[in-house]
């Protein structure tokens, strides 16, 4: 529910009914243009007579919602969100391009990969420590050692790191240590780990389900940001589907589609979409054209011998070649790498 105030009300009259509709429980969320103020209720409105809002002179009108986030809504919060990352931005005209190994290997590895990708124009590294895998037996991570080489890399090249958690208990770890918290596929629909997540301000990159729709990822985002942490960043990485050529089907639909819905920031991870070395550079082009505030590419120097995900990995090479290919795309829809 949105309550839209008259043009011209004052800031204590708004105050006076911000607080009034906070008595009956709910909380409400401030929104001042130049001539008019919103709120948006958030909570249980069940108990919120809207006849009564309306009878107050300086309320033009009140509006349900129908969608049932509120706080990751673009109704509440029309301009796109911004989020900051030591000297980086996810978000705004210029595009993120976070890029790195599957999976940390070595020290050598990472360190290499970082320099590479950062002379390409990536601005940020990412790179798994802690490895989800369908099976037992495949390679896990290097867990809290490959932590220790991600900001190793860090402090080499200056990138900002981000890996993926598993766990709650992991949560103290990783914001001592890492600049954005990569919640996976896998564990979008983990709410305790969102909620407990949600307490900290350290940006999360959400990414989508494997078969959720586009409400429940915004969904998962509201779970974070119930709790306070509104540096979200939503990731769009394909969705499971009766093709079977492809790792995933990248729904590119999503870019625009959650542009329209939601204020939060979106990026694009081709790599575990197509799941296919080749198909990355043409679906990262598509993607820059539909929307996306930035990608998310796996980089390896030697996929062939990669631990994880190597047959979806671009050579640093390549990876510049891409890089060098997007600028007039991005110059196309009035963003820059």
């Amino acid at each position: 529910m949105i309550v839209i105030m008259r043009p011209g009300t004052t800031i204590e009259e708004v105050d006076k009914l911000k607080n009034k509709i906070e008595r009956e429980g709910c909380k409400v969320s401030l929104l001042k243009g130049e001539n008019q103020c919103i709120l948006g209720l958030v909570g249980d409105t069940t108990r919120i007579d809207p006849s009564k809002i309306e009878a107050n002179k300086h309320v033009e009108r009140v509006t349900k919602v129908q969608q049932p986030y509120k706080l990751a809504n673009r109704l509440f919060h029309p301009s796109e969100t911004v989020i900051r990352v030591k000297d980086e931005i996810i978000g705004g005209k210029k595009l993120a391009v976070i890029a790195g190994p599957c999976s940390v290997e070595s020290e050598e590895q990472i360190v290499e990969i970082a320099r590479s990708v950062k002379e390409s124009g990536a601005g940020f590294l990412r790179g798994g420590a802690f490895k989800p895998r369908t099976s037992p037996y495949s390679f896990q991570g290097l867990k809290k050692h490959g932590l220790e080489l991600l900001k190793i890399a860090r402090q080499e090249t200056g990138l900002p790191i981000v890996t993926e958690i598993m766990s709650a208990d992991m949560i103290d770890l990783f914001v001592q240590n890492v600049d954005v918290i990569q919640v996976g596929a896998r564990n979008m629909h983990n709410f305790e780990l969102l909620k407990e997540l949600g307490k900290t301000r350290t940006p999360i990159l959400l990414k989508r389900g494997l078969s959720a729709t586009i409400e429940e990822l915004i969904m998962s985002a509201e779970y974070l940001m119930s709790e306070g942490n509104e540096n979200v960043i939503l990731c769009e990485r394909g969705v499971r589907t009766f093709e079977t050529y492809t790792r995933n089907t990248l729904d590119l639909s999503a870019i625009p589609a959650i542009k329209r819905l939601s204020h939060l920031p979106i990026i694009v991870d081709p790599s575990h979409a197509a799941g296919m070395w080749w198909m990355v550079e043409p679906l990262s082009k598509a993607a820059i054209a539909v929307g996306a505030d930035g990608l998310m590419i796996e980089v390896h120097n030697d996929p062939e011998n990669a631990k994880c995900d190597g047959q979806q990995s671009l050579t640093p090479k390549r990876f510049k070649t891409l890089m060098a290919d997007l600028e007039p795309i991005a110059a196309a829809v009035n963003r820059e790498l």
